[in-house]
């Protein structure tokens, strides 16, 4: 009998046979209150119904054009709908299935734009499995190991992530900046390094948002030394951290030059974009990029609903209010609960790191508090580059109840895990 492949990890024992809003159904019809999302992807719910009605009108009059040999309506609305939420100047679209292979367009534009062969990118990011997104990826050996040689040009600056390094925000920034300054010093000199490639909240890499000042920092030195500045907002863009994106908590200058999304954009259908001014994305060799099913038309009409959804009702404004009545739920679990070091994120994209008493990441006692919340029917993910994390994303849709109901349940997964441990 085939099988699936063991490179694949379930993270829960669930076999979902049915999902309705914040829920999934198995076979024996029990309810799990869903806080994954599909890694981020299900912005909208389960089977939002303005979703699922786009998508079976749009299946029943054109199902598949592709967008080298037709245009087709569904891709040339989205095009022009993205230019009502895009940053500003941002107007010219790529069209990809996945993350992965949007940042690899993304960084092949960079290079054919500026000539130069490198980038930089930033210890604990997250930027796909495919060999060259996997060759930007900090987040954790296991995406890159033993798949070497990857691909070269790349070196690796610090994030400026406060808590790791037991420093304040601000210091924090500064001494990633000096970070990133020694290596255009030492290793990527400007002359040769096409882009930095940052994520504005690290997902993989434990779900921490770069604090004030960081991404400024970016954007003056990408602007000082020709660089392009890539923002990939995969998984926190699109309405996830209470800010349609997540770049725009910076209070300072931090515009990307190519923004990367994907995961949220089309409510659980494979879609993923880039956008660039006009006058960059046209240095983009005709032909040097593309794919079959980018741009398709079942999934943009399902990424044209979940626009309509998300303005309609007020999901990016649900996202910060729940998000802040989550955080305050994670931070009351968290003080009585030691083993629960840190609680960060922003909007409806959480985390709770946990560490032993000597201060070492804990990643057995957050993978247990993860699998005895689902074993009560709460559905959660780990991260961190030691796995010592456990994220809370739920869809955009989520009310107040639901996150009660979700914090009772955390609450006694925690309590659960940390008596193992003791």
């Amino acid at each position: 009998m085939p099988r699936l492949s063991p490179v694949l990890k379930q993270a829960t024992p669930v076999t979902a046979v049915r999902g309705e809003g914040l829920y999934l159904y198995d076979a024996e019809g029990r309810r799990h209150l869903d806080f994954t999302a599909g890694v981020g992807v299900t912005s909208t719910g389960h089977c939002h119904p303005r979703v699922v009605e786009a998508v079976r009108e749009q299946a029943g009059r054109l199902i598949h054009g592709q967008y080298t040999t037709v245009l087709h309506e569904p891709l040339l609305t989205l095009t022009e709908r993205l230019g009502e939420v895009l940053p500003e100047g941002l107007d010219t679209l790529f069209y990809a299935n996945s993350g992965s292979e949007a940042v690899e367009a993304a960084l092949r534009l960079a290079r054919q734009a500026t000539g130069r062969p490198g980038a930089i990118v930033f210890d604990g990011g997250f930027h796909g499995r495919t060999m060259g997104a996997a060759s930007l990826t900090t987040a954790g050996s296991r995406f890159r190991a033993c798949t070497g040689p990857l691909m070269p040009g790349v070196a690796v600056a610090p994030f400026p992530h406060a808590f790791e390094l037991g420093l304040d925000e601000s210091a924090a920034v500064e001494y990633a900046l000096r970070g990133l300054d020694r290596v255009l010093a030492t290793t990527s000199a400007p002359e040769e390094t096409a882009a930095f490639v940052v994520e504005p909240v690290l997902g993989e890499g434990g779900y921490v948002p770069a604090p004030d000042g960081f991404l400024a920092g970016l954007r003056e030195r990408a602007d000082r030394y020709g660089i392009v500045l890539v923002l990939d907002e995969v998984q926190c863009g699109f309405g996830r951290t209470g800010r349609f994106w997540a770049h725009a908590y910076e209070t300072g200058a931090a515009t990307p030059d190519i923004l990367v999304t994907a995961k949220g954009l089309a409510s659980g259908f494979p879609l993923s974009a880039i956008a660039a001014r006009a006058d960059l994305m046209s240095l983009a060799r005709p032909g040097s990029h593309g794919g079959t099913y980018g741009g398709n038309a079942v999934a943009c009409a399902a990424a044209l609903a979940t626009l309509d959804v998300i303005r309609d009702e007020k999901l990016v404004a649900n996202a910060a209010e729940q998000g802040m009545r989550l955080a305050r739920g994670l931070h009351t679990v968290a003080a009585r609960t030691p083993a629960v070091a840190d609680v960060r994120g922003r909007g409806l994209m959480l985390g709770s790191e946990f560490r032993r008493p000597d201060g070492s990441p804990d990643p057995e006692t957050a993978r247990r508090a993860q699998q005895a919340a689902a074993e009560l029917g709460l559905l959660l993910l780990t991260c961190g580059v030691w796995g010592n994390t456990v994220r809370m994303i739920p869809a955009l849709t989520v009310t107040g109840e639901q996150i009660d109901e979700a914090l009772t349940l955390w609450s006694k997964a925690v309590a659960a895990a940390v008596r193992v441990q003791g």
